[in-house]
Formats: structure tokens, C-alpha cells, sequence
């Protein structure tokens, strides 16, 4: 299956070298560029792509706003955050508007087309050096007014804490289904009923909610 990327990001420079490293990779097709979060959200519509490389700072509207009416817009797309800062105020708000994953703009080529890849699958990407800040920063926010319930880890049952853990732990589908001796697609169905009874957006809200708790 061929991965339909967009990318968005104010510099035109930036915007031609990712699509030179995606276009080089197999099976990732890039559908279309935009240069602010207006244009971002219109691509939805007009590209249809599963992935959106998103910037964050960016002039009209910028990538939080975006990503959040993307999802909003259209739940399957899934937005990858892209940042020149470890540690970003503005990228920590683009999780929360359910980004899927958050990278460096350092990032090697190599790795980029693997969180493409790793967020089509229904996998969180998180840079790993910068995971930590991530969460600590996230903890440290009072959740919006508007933030949903979510239930008490007592709820969850046992092999759904497992997968919990795992998935705080940074481990994906596949790795999961090796620990835990049990198919990939039984650790996807777990996943979703997870974020279900949690009432979470995605992975990394699950990552979160086991820091929240001291369940890692």
C-alpha cells in the first residue's frame, strides 16, 4: 500500500528536502505541499493524504490550529510534528491537539520514512531524547476545561495495563506482540480498546496517562 504524505512547512527549502528524502523512499508517495496551517487543512480535502508533516510555527494560521482541525476534520489523518526545538511549548500543545507523533527537524532520512510508516500503523513516534521533557512538560499543564474524564487504571484489566506499559515504554505493535507472546493483531485490538475505555486520543495520550499514574 502506498503512504500518501503532505507537507507543511513555511520554508520552501525544508519543504523540498523532505520531499526528496520521501519521494526516495519506497511505497511513500508526497501528494501535496502548503506553506501555513490554512493551507494545511485544505489539503485534507483536496490531497486526501494519510500523513501530514506538520511545522508549528508558521505565519496565519500555525500547526496547532491546523493539526487540531484536521483531526477534527478528518480522525484517520494522522499529523507528524516536525520542530527545530527540543523542547517546544507550541509542539507540546500539537500533541494535545492530537498529533501523532513528534520529531526533530534533525532527523535522518532514514528515520523520518520509518515514523511515516510507524504513524500509518497506529504506532506514537516521539523523538527518544526528548520523550522524557515531553511527558514531564505534559504532567506539568493543568489539562484544558474542556479535557475528557478518563477512567482509573484499576479499570483497565491486567493484559490491557500490560499493554499500557509497553506502549509508555516506547515499544510498537510488533515489539509488544513479541514480549507479551500474543499476534500483532490482538496487541492492535488491545490499543484500541484502550484508548476507547480511556477516552484517549492516541498513543502518546496513552503515554501520558501511564506517567500520570506511575504505572512506568
Amino acid at each position: 500500500m502506498t503512504i500518501r504524505v503532505a507537507i507543511v512547512d513555511d520554508q520552501e527549502l525544508v519543504r523540498l528536502g523532505l520531499r526528496m528524502v520521501l519521494q526516495a523512499a519506497d511505497g511513500l508517495e508526497v501528494v501535496g505541499e502548503a506553506a501555513d496551517g490554512d493551507e494545511a487543512v485544505a489539503l485534507v480535502d483536496s490531497c486526501a493524504p494519510d500523513v501530514i508533516l506538520m511545522d508549528v510555527r508558521m505565519p496565519r494560521m500555525n500547526g496547532v490550529e491546523a493539526t487540531r482541525q484536521v483531526v477534527c476534520h478528518r480522525p484517520s489523518v494522522r499529523v507528524l510534528v516536525l520542530t527545530t526545538f527540543d523542547v517546544d511549548e507550541y509542539a507540546f500543545d500539537a500533541i494535545r491537539a492530537g498529533a501523532a507523533g513528534f520529531l526533530l527537524k534533525d532527523v535522518r532520512g532514514a528515520a523520518l520514512v520509518d515514523a511515516v510508516v510507524a504513524v500509518t500503523r497506529g504506532d506514537a513516534v516521539m523523538s527518544p531524547h526528548i520523550t522524557r521533557a515531553l511527558v514531564d512538560a505534559y504532567v506539568a499543564t493543568p489539562p484544558a476545561h474542556d479535557a475528557p474524564d478518563q477512567v482509573p487504571a484499576d479499570d483497565l484489566t491486567e493484559r490491557e495495563r500490560q499493554v499500557v506499559v509497553a506502549v509508555a515504554r516506547g515499544l510498537s505493535n510488533r515489539e509488544i506482540a513479541s514480549e507479551l507472546f500474543v499476534s500483532e493483531t490482538t496487541v492492535k485490538s488491545h490499543v484500541a480498546n484502550i484508548l476507547a475505555k480511556l477516552n484517549l486520543r492516541n498513543r502518546i495520550h496513552v503515554v501520558i496517562y501511564a506517567y500520570e499514574r506511575d504505572l512506568v
